[in-house]
């Protein structure tokens, strides 16, 4: 069965488990190789995915990249665990919500034991569990102030 992939349009690369395929498609510069990576964290053993993946994450278009992360994310959802070397590139691009890699780090958190983080990683999750009650703290705060301030317009009517 012959198997084809658009690369120009990005059509079929989620299918993607030929690893020689994307290698080729790198050096030729195509485009949608972010998407692509996604289909190899679909359906290749992470070991083999895992150098793709990571050198999709510093591709300079900011949309593939985007994906390339994603598939860090999926790669932690599927094997409960990330090589090193995709641990040190969430470790490069930053746990805070402003990194490009938040959805990929929430992913690993979620799905890879506590126990199997690096420690930097069980840091973070210990801080933004923090920042997240914090965060939710102060909606409720500044929820009851919206409701009392309307309770109290609502009465000089």
């Amino acid at each position: 069965m012959t198997r084809s992939w658009d690369w120009a349009t990005g059509e079929g690369l989620l299918g993607l488990d030929d690893l020689g395929e994307w290698d080729a498609a790198f050096e030729r510069g195509e485009r949608n190789l972010g998407t692509a990576a996604i289909g190899l964290a679909f359906n290749c053993p992470l070991e083999d995915a895992s150098p793709r993946i990571v050198r999709a994450t510093q591709l300079p278009d900011t949309d593939q990249r985007g994906f390339a992360f994603t598939a860090v994310g999926t790669a932690a959802r599927l094997n409960g665990a990330l090589t090193p070397e995709l641990y040190e590139v969430l470790r490069a691009a930053g746990p805070g919500r402003r990194s490009i890699a938040v959805n990929a780090v929430g992913d690993t958190m979620t799905f890879v034991p506590f126990r199997d983080l690096p420690p930097w990683l069980k840091r973070w999750k210990a801080v933004s569990a923090v920042l997240n009650k914090l965060e939710a703290w102060r909606l409720r705060i500044a929820y009851a102030a919206e409701d009392a301030w309307q309770a109290l317009r609502g009465r000089r009517s």
